[in-house]
């Protein structure tokens, strides 16, 4: 699953750390989510959503490839 995550960490100037605590998750969870190696439950995607006030599917997209 691909996604705008490390874009929009950026965009606020925030570590990894402060996401994952912003989220109430381990780094290690922002680490690999912001690679596509993890796809986050649904109630983590809206959590995701609400910290960013953006849709959903504004910050997760299906990968083509898969």
């Amino acid at each position: 699953m691909r996604n705008r995550l490390k874009v929009l960490r950026a965009e606020r100037d925030w570590s990894q750390a402060q996401l994952a605590d912003a989220l109430g998750i381990a780094r290690q969870t922002v680490v690999a989510l912001e690679a596509g190696k993890y796809a986050p439950s649904l109630p983590l995607a809206f959590k995701i959503g609400r910290v960013f006030s953006k849709a959903v599917e504004e910050i997760f997209e299906p990968d083509p490839d898969a």
